[in-house]
């Protein structure tokens, strides 16, 4: 039977959801895509769609809730 050392901490979960929402930059910052491109789609300009395919980084203010969702980003 396989015991760990002590003061090996588990391993952290990730949250499936974040991880298909958001992608790290090299520098460890994230991506994110961009909202109303969905649907409703007739109603905008093709340069305002072209805009919205892009992605976008996440605020520095969500940084830290994102990073914990995703510790091995």
């Amino acid at each position: 039977m396989f015991v760990p050392a002590l003061g090996d901490m588990p391993k952290l979960k990730t949250r499936k959801a974040a991880a298909k929402r958001f992608k790290a930059t090299g520098s460890g910052k994230f991506l994110r895509r961009r909202a109303f491109r969905s649907h409703l789609l007739d109603a905008k300009s093709p340069k305002r769609k072209r805009y919205l395919a892009t992605m976008a980084l996440v605020d520095e203010r969500d940084a830290d809730n994102v990073s914990a969702m995703l510790p091995y980003a």
